[in-house]
């Protein structure tokens, strides 16, 4: 009998191998999501603490590469990639004490503002001129980040990289939302005419009028930025106040600082007597007024007679007022309140935090987050109010404006403290609670811009560092270390005239947001023509 061969007594057939031009293939698609995450970490390594601002643009110019020409939904992905390449390093920090969750939680919710930008960013792509209405949409991804969820977290802005930038005096003229706008445009320009070029190159044909746009792209935000340095100045305008900036330092990093809050107010009041006594010896200048930081008094100085005593005796002890940071309850709500405790009178005026913190201050979707995590819930166990008027002390003639630490990320909140009559700011904030982590550096940035947008000294009073003393030109000309008590002194300049960036508030951003309106509303009325025609 013949035996036939069946596939089971021959030995298994290999699957044919992919031809090496098809893996090539495919690894060259996964380039340009890469290259969307790898630019993102470029934006991210622009900001403080190092002084790499100028990182921003090839960070730019390579997001415009990936995202040119992109269909919708590439251009989702590519700009979800961006965001989480920068904001992944950048908010790390918000897991120090907490863990992982919140901040992953936090980095996914922000990255899909950016991924939205991204898709705007490639709709424009195809209209003339661009690189302006890209730069727009990206200010107007920042603004709606600024507002929402949760009252907003303008964290990582671009301007917040600029600290140290050559564009930093269009601040002055108007805002961040300016001064991203310059950066952002910047980039994009700079893929534009490197684009143009490599397209001269391959037809010998130049296209003038997307040249010329490009290279305005460019020329600009840096012409511009230059001509802007006439607004920034730090001559004194209403004459000088010395001040003192105290941090205290805290027993021990993290969120148990605050079951130490006597502690805390005991250590503050300790480096006050020590500058007390370095003015009687002639070490020192005497202030005219003392800045504590946030939370300096965590126990409520008009609930508990002990905490007063503290405050008063280190205020007499210096002889000037001092603003202390406290936690005070009023009428039932509890709030976050910088208190000006003359040497004296006692209390005379007092600040209530507006722009309270959503997961540290107040808790949003409290039942929810219970389920999820009890603890989070147990550490956040009651809600801040909010305070409802600006914050200016008048301090013997001197106006101090007041926005306190988280509100400094927030244009409105400084800004009405100028508009109010303010001819200094003060910063006070209290950054225990991320340890050495890089957010002091990029909150010291924040204030830095604010020097410049107002034209004001902006003193930052910090629980345990970095503390500093900055000029309205931007520079810092006192600065503590961190985790170490210590004071700074210094006569700092008074000033009342405001910059446009004063005085136009929030209409810059406006406009910003409606040209990016404009041009996505262009590009998408373009396409439907552009279809129509072809099914006709």
């Amino acid at each position: 009998m013949t035996v036939t061969a069946t596939s089971v007594d021959q030995p298994d057939q290999l699957q044919p191998r992919p031809a090496p031009g098809a893996r090539a293939g495919r690894l060259l698609r996964l380039v340009p999501a890469a290259a969307s995450a790898l630019c993102g970490v470029l934006l991210y390594v622009s900001f403080p603490p190092r002084t790499l601002w100028w990182l921003a643009l090839p960070a730019f110019a390579g997001f415009a590469w990936v995202l040119r020409d992109r269909s919708w939904k590439a251009a989702l992905g590519l700009g979800y990639l961006f965001g989480l390449g920068f904001l992944l390093p950048l908010l790390v920090w918000t897991g120090v004490e907490v863990g992982p969750g919140p901040w992953l939680a936090l980095v996914a919710i922000e990255a899909v503002f950016v991924a939205l930008v991204g898709v705007g960013v490639a709709a424009v792509s195809r209209l003339p001129a661009w690189p302006v209405w890209a730069a727009a949409v990206w200010v107007a991804g920042e603004a709606v980040r600024a507002r929402v969820p949760f009252d907003g977290f303008p964290w990582g802005k671009v301007a917040f990289g600029q600290a140290d930038g050559v564009f930093l005096p269009l601040a002055a003229v108007g805002g961040t939302p300016v001064l991203g706008f310059a950066v952002v445009l910047c980039g994009f320009g700079l893929y534009e005419a490197g684009r143009l070029l490599a397209e001269r190159r391959r037809t010998r044909t130049v296209r003038r009028a997307a040249a010329a746009a490009a290279l305005l792209s460019v020329a600009v935000p840096v012409a511009g930025a230059v001509a802007a340095r006439a607004l920034v100045s730090d001559r004194a305008e209403n004459g000088t106040a010395t001040v003192a900036v105290i941090q205290g330092n805290v027993p021990r990093s993290g969120l148990e600082f605050n079951a130490q809050r006597r502690a805390v107010l005991d250590y503050h009041a300790r480096e006050t007597h020590k500058l007390a006594a370095d003015v009687r010896a002639g070490r020192a200048a005497k202030p005219d007024y003392v800045l504590w930081p946030e939370n300096s008094s965590d126990i409520d100085p008009f609930a508990y007679p002990d905490a007063a005593a503290v405050i008063e005796e280190a205020a007499k002890d210096i002889g000037v007022p001092v603003s202390v940071g406290g936690v005070v309850e009023k009428d039932g709500k509890l709030l976050n309140e910088q208190i000006l405790w003359d040497p004296v009178k006692g209390p005379t005026q007092t600040y209530d935090k507006r722009q309270i913190q959503p997961f540290g201050e107040f808790l949003p979707l409290r039942s929810l987050v219970g389920a999820i995590n009890k603890q989070w819930t147990e550490m956040a166990h009651r809600d801040f109010s909010r305070g409802t008027r600006p914050g200016v002390f008048d301090i013997d003639g001197a106006k101090v404006g007041l926005a306190t630490c988280y509100e400094a990320a927030f244009d409105w909140a400084v800004r009405d403290t100028v508009t109010h009559g303010a001819e200094m700011i003060s910063v006070p904030s209290n950054n225990a609670t991320f340890d050495r982590s890089e957010m002091t550096y990029q909150q010291l940035a924040m204030s830095r811009v604010r020097a410049v947008e107002h034209s004001r000294t902006v003193t930052v009073p910090v629980t345990s560092g970095v503390s500093a003393v900055i000029m309205p030109d931007g520079r810092i000309t006192r600065k503590t270390g961190m985790f170490v008590p210590a004071y700074l002194v210094q006569k700092v300049p008074l000033r009342t005239s405001t910059t446009p960036a004063t005085e136009l508030g929030v209409l810059p951003e406006i406009a910003l947001v409606l040209a990016a309106a404009g041009g996505i509303g262009w590009a998408v009325g373009s396409g439907l023509r552009a279809r129509r025609a072809r099914d006709a």
